[in-house]
């Protein structure tokens, strides 16, 4: 499901319209990413945990060519689903 997919369920889940419908989306995505900027996690009982984690630097390797290569550090977005949602993604 892309963006546009998204914005079609959702209009017609809440008989609402496009507009309203990718205003509700952007709303969302700017308010988790505005919090996870800020160190905050963001918890939505029953689907999951969105948190943000630091990756230390580190040396790595091409795979093409054998040679070591820098790999610098960086802030990483994890996730980690809920109990309802993992029981949905199972069929429980």
């Amino acid at each position: 499901m892309n963006k546009a997919d998204f914005i079609k369920h959702i209009k017609s889940e809440l008989t609402c319209n496009e507009d309203e419908a990718k205003k509700l989306i952007d709303s969302f995505t700017k308010c988790l990413t505005s919090a996870l900027t800020k160190e905050e996690e963001v918890l939505i009982i029953g689907f999951g945990r969105f948190s943000k984690t630091h990756v230390k630097a580190r040396d790595g390797r091409n795979p093409k060519t054998g040679k070591t290569i820098k790999i610098d550090s960086y802030n990483q977005v994890k996730f980690k689903p809920g109990q309802i949602l993992k029981d949905a993604v199972n069929n429980k």
